[in-house]
Formats: C-alpha cells, structure tokens, sequence
C-alpha cells in the first residue's frame, strides 16, 4: 500500500510539472503595436493651385513630419488650367490639388485620377494697392473711367469666379492685364501697377502691402478645391497618405488658419 501511494503520487506531480511547461510554452510575449503600422515612404511630386501656395508649405512641412521617409519635392503652384494642362501633357505629377473642380474634371476625364475630394472653399475679394489710392469702394468703382484694374484670365478659376461675380453686379470690366494665376494679379496690385484687382480672400490675409474689401454677392461666388492622387503614382501609399492629411484634422486647421473655408 504504501509503495503504491508513492508510486501515485510521483505520476500525479510529473502531470501538474508537464502541464505547467505546456502552459508557459503557450504564452508568448506580446508583440509591439508599432511593428503592425509599416512606415510609409518614398517621394511625392505635387501640383496645387497658386492660391495654395502658403497652406500647402506648411501642410507640406507637417506631412513630411509625421511621415520622415516621404520626401515631398518643391511644389508646383500655378493657375489650375496650366497645372491640368501639364499633368494631362505628361507632366509626372502624384497629387493634384486644384482651385475649382472644373480643371479637375479635365485630369479625371482624361482617364488620369478618379474621385476627386473637395478639401476647402475660398471666396473673392478687391485687393487695392495699400492706402487705396484710386478710393475703389465697389464693384462699381471697378468700372470707372481712367480706372486701371487686372484679372486673372477666364480660364483660370479665380478668372471664372471674377466673371461670374461681376456679371451678377451688371459690372462691365475692361482689365488692363489678364494674369494665369491670382499671384500675378497680386503681385501687380501691391506693385502699384494697377489700382484694383479681384482675388481670393486667402491671398490678401497678412498682407499689409495691399488693402481688400469684400464685395457685395461675394458670398454667393465659392470655389471648391478637390484635391486627388493620380492613377499612376509611383508611391500610390503615400499619394493617398498626403490626400488623407490635407482632408484630416491638422491639415483642415492649417488651411482655416490661412483663411480657407471648410469643403
């Protein structure tokens, strides 16, 4: 009896050790949460809209932050008739960001992008040289005799918006100059080359070399600015990274400081 207890006894301690090396075998240290996130990288070519120019630095600047393998390259800014002009002619462009979506609809109907997202709004204002020395009050006052004001060309969207702004006022214009981008436009009246000019609101915030007003039905003239990866970007991932960014929280707080409305 007693030899048997003993016997019992050793089988039942070698089972509880045995079990004890299964459950420990079947426990594996936790993995780290930041090894399941791949970190993107690459480079990112972009064209956007003149009227960009200072959101999409500082955009620029935080992406390249968050995502220190992404390399963003100079960006291009220019009117978005002759930035869809170049991507459409070739031009290796991965992120189109554009003033109105009627130059947008031309890439995506070229077969070279698809939904395009609107990421902001902007309205017009007169941008007068500072002090406003020809005393341009008005729409109205645009039109007046010896009266020297530049545009932005039809095709160009702050050129469209103008047109449309100004035929609801039953304002006729002749401009001394029509500019491919709202740059130029202000570039010259800050210059002092030209008493009045139509921009965006965004573009006359800070400045202290020009003055603006808003005109009257302002409000009722907005550009849309979608923004879109193209098919054909080399770095697809990081394409749709910086579209995210731009359309996100951080991106949507730089753009509102930089005056731009929300899509």
């Amino acid at each position: 009896m007693t030899a048997r207890r003993f016997s019992l006894i050793g089988v039942v301690a070698a089972g509880a050790l045995l079990l004890a090396g299964c459950a420990g075998a079947a426990a594996p240290t936790p993995a780290s949460s930041t090894s399941a996130t791949t970190e993107l990288s690459g480079t990112l070519t972009i064209s956007a809209a003149a009227s960009l120019n200072a959101a999409f630095d500082e955009i620029a600047a935080g992406f390249e932050e968050q995502y220190p393998g992404v390399q963003i390259q100079p960006i291009s800014y220019d009117g978005s008739s002759t930035l869809a002009t170049q991507i459409i002619g070739g031009a290796p462009v991965d992120v189109f960001a554009s003033a109105d979506e009627n130059n947008m609809n031309k890439v995506v109907d070229a077969g070279l992008a698809q939904d395009p997202q609107v990421f902001a709004t902007n309205t017009l204002v007169i941008a007068v040289p500072a002090g406003n020395p020809a005393d341009i009050e008005s729409l109205a006052d645009l039109a007046k005799p010896g009266a020297t004001v530049v545009l932005c060309a039809p095709e160009v969207p702050c050129g469209a918006a103008s047109q449309k702004l100004l035929s609801a006022a039953d304002v006729s214009v002749t401009p001394v100059s029509q500019e491919q981008n709202v740059t130029a436009v202000l570039t010259k009246v800050a210059a002092g080359e030209a008493d009045a000019g139509l921009v965006y609101a965004t573009d006359v915030k800070g400045r202290d070399d020009v003055d603006s007003l808003t005109p009257d039905g302002a409000g009722a003239v907005v550009n849309r600015y979608p923004i879109v990866a193209l098919n054909d970007a080399p770095d697809a991932a990081a394409a749709a990274a910086f579209v995210a960014y731009v359309r996100g929280e951080r991106g949507q707080q730089i753009l509102a400081s930089h005056g731009f409305g929300a899509p």
